[in-house]
């Protein structure tokens, strides 16, 4: 009993520090508004410097995405840990754009060396045969830490002083706990390998995954592709056609959509695995539509209930996937898998973003918003469709 409560107190412990690292990683997002007063850039600016983070962690997914299956969890995430804190540098010492890329370059790095090796560092510290559960404690630890960075942020711009300063100096205060903490834990994998026998991954997987990994890739595009728009373009569309200008409630707004999908991953339960990809399709179709009716109105209640619905949407078909990818994958490539299904999930927050900011700067933010919605809503029905047609090995 000592060693199951030892355990998950391990596993509670690496999904925290994971928690740290990814709120790094949306803490400019209510920010970036007063970057674009600051420096004077355009809209398109804004989607090009938050997409920049996507193209970072595409990047070191597929060039050391195996690195932590090779020379362990611990020297990959405290790696992770020191591209968070350098990060949080580039933006405290942000005098003009070009900090900001370097930034949010910085950023997907981090989250890059992260998403691999934390969800597999997690899994691994959970108590043996509580795999699903410790998947669950890593996808709500991604999602929740994603969802703490926009209100640290907003909540920290709109009430205390220097709003593009002191979000960064706390964050790096708490990356600095982290490391502390990562150091007291365990090392989980137990033949390590020297950091040069790590190679560029080329985009293969074992034979026994490929069957999950399609529809589960579907379902991972089309979610990040939802969460990726909406926390590049949202404050921007609350302040500009709603008139709402507090940093707190924008960053409220988006932390909804982050809290959504992880309560999304714990209603998985009650749903089962095997409805969850499909289930979780229709909810972010729902949330699409909601998002589609507040554009076309200006209805801040349905940008609300847009972020909840799409959130609960995305976590449920998101925790369905890499249950699935998680469970048939080899252990010695577990984290490799992992990597790949990210890649494809981090595709889907980057290009769209970028075309919806070279829309933006065209036909409006609105216009594009709803191009933007048209095309995920047909996608989200082609894989709903393609879901229901095909069940997974997880629903069996």
């Amino acid at each position: 009993m000592d060693g199951v409560r030892r355990g998950w107190r391990q596993c509670l412990l690496g999904g925290a520090v994971f928690a740290v690292c990814m709120a790094g990683t949306t803490l400019p997002t209510p920010l970036y508004n007063l970057y674009q007063q600051k420096f004077g850039f355009s809209e398109l600016m804004v989607t090009v410097v938050y997409a920049v983070y996507a193209f970072g962690v595409i990047g070191v997914l597929l060039l050391a995405g195996n690195a932590s299956d090779a020379v362990g969890r611990r020297p990959v995430l405290l790696c992770g840990l020191g591209f968070a804190a350098v990060r949080a540098v580039c933006f405290l010492c942000a005098t003009g754009l070009g900090w900001l890329y370097a930034g949010r370059l910085l950023s997907g790095l981090s989250a890059g060396l992260f998403t691999g090796a934390a969800t597999a560092y997690v899994i691994d510290l959970a108590p043996h045969g509580s795999g699903s559960r410790g998947t669950l404690v890593a996808t709500a630890a991604n999602m929740g830490g994603l969802g703490c960075g926009p209100l640290l942020a907003g909540l920290l711009a709109q009430y205390a002083p220097w709003p593009l300063y002191l979000p960064f100096a706390v964050h790096l205060v708490l990356v600095a706990c982290s490391a502390a903490v990562l150091l007291r834990l365990p090392e989980t994998v137990g033949e390590r390998r020297p950091l040069r026998t790590v190679r560029p991954q080329r985009p293969g997987l074992p034979a026994q995954v490929r069957a999950v990994f399609g529809p589960a890739a579907i379902a991972a595009f089309v979610g990040f592709a939802l969460f990726g728009v909406f926390t590049a373009v949202s404050p921007a569309f609350l302040e500009h056609s709603l008139d709402v200008h507090s940093r707190a409630v924008s960053g409220l707004v988006v932390a909804l959509a982050f809290f959504a999908s992880t309560a999304g991953q714990l209603a998985v339960g009650a749903i089962g695995l095997g409805r969850s990809l499909p289930v979780g399709c229709a909810a972010l179709l729902a949330g699409l539509a909601l998002l589609a009716g507040a554009l076309r109105w200006d209805l801040l209640v349905l940008v609300v209930l847009s972020a909840i619905v799409g959130g609960a949407g995305q976590g449920i078909a998101f925790r369905g996937a890499l249950s699935a990818v998680a469970q048939a994958s080899p252990d010695h490539q577990r984290a490799a898998v992992i990597s790949l299904l990210f890649v494809v999930a981090y595709v889907g927050i980057s290009l769209p973003v970028i075309g919806a900011g070279v829309l933006a700067d065209r036909i409006g933010l609105e216009g594009a918003g709803l191009v933007f919605i048209a095309c995920m809503a047909v996608l989200v029905a082609v894989a709903a469709l393609y879901l229901l047609r095909r069940r997974t090995p997880a629903s069996t």
